[in-house]
């Protein structure tokens, strides 16, 4: 079950670009769907959505059965919600709402057994509900998964220089909506005044040899383009939720445009 980790690490090493999808929605086959189409993760967002620890672990096992990487949004820096989520062998963990050294030092003591962390020992799935035996398990329990910080908050942008030096984050990935909020731009992730934000926040990186990302809708195409540009490691473009109001619109639309062609006499065919 650790493949998938070890892959998306390969290719963080490599600089390529990992691109995925974000499952809002409680149904898990929405994850296994975009497994089958072609997204390296699905982004399970434990923060804002209707998910319980039993809707997490279905989709944790879905996205295995669609042959993607489940990374678990939990809803806030504690230990006490990461453990259960790092218990059912996700992928990846992602903690929200960074913003210090501290924070960030705290959510990595979650994901680490002492002495290096506070991480309570209990796994089962993540050890294959005990197949795994336990020495093997520790071995290579550190590698299995991804751990990953969210800068939202331009707390975090002033202390990113601090906050990468903290050991164990793997990836840090922008949330542009409540980044841009906390300088004044709810609703409006590309003001000018965010794009030197934006900007900063990948150079930061980049001097610190820290994969990053961003989580982002997949509409604007314009601002997809200026983060890949940016050099980012790691992109969630488009949910459940976007896809499927989207396809809904676009089917509609084309619906009728056919009705009003046919009832001004036109073709309705278009020819």
């Amino acid at each position: 079950m650790y493949e998938t980790a070890a892959a998306l690490r390969q290719k963080l090493a490599s600089g390529t670009l990992i691109v995925g999808a974000h499952s809002f929605l409680t149904d898990s086959a929405i994850t296994e769907l975009f497994g089958y189409h072609g997204f390296a993760f699905v982004w399970i967002d434990g923060e804002h959505c209707a998910f319980t620890l039993p809707v997490i672990l279905q989709h944790i096992q879905a996205a295995a059965s669609g042959g993607t990487a489940s990374l678990v949004r939990i809803a806030w820096n504690d230990p006490a919600l990461a453990k259960p989520v790092l218990e059912m062998g996700p992928d990846g963990i992602i903690f929200p709402y960074i913003r210090t050294a501290e924070e960030a030092r705290r959510a990595m003591a979650a994901c680490f057994y002492p002495p290096k962390g506070v991480r309570g020992f209990g796994p089962r799935r993540a050890n294959q509900y005990g197949f795994i035996e336990n020495r093997q398990y520790l071995d290579q329990v550190d590698d299995s998964f991804l751990r990953i910080l969210q800068i939202e908050h331009r707390d975090a942008v002033e202390n990113l220089e601090e906050i990468l030096q903290v050991p164990g984050i793997d990836v840090v990935v922008v949330g542009p909506n409540d980044l841009s909020a906390s300088y004044g731009c709810l609703g409006n992730v590309r003001a000018p005044a965010m794009q030197p934000v934006y900007d900063h926040i990948a150079e930061i990186c980049k001097k610190n040899g820290m994969p990053f990302g961003v989580s982002l809708g997949c509409a604007d195409r314009d601002f997809v383009r200026e983060w890949i540009q940016r050099g980012i490691s790691l992109l969630g473009c488009g949910d459940d939720i976007t896809f499927m109001s989207m396809g809904s619109t676009q089917t509609l639309e084309f619906i009728r445009e056919i009705q009003t062609k046919e009832d001004e006499g036109g073709p309705a065919n278009g020819q």
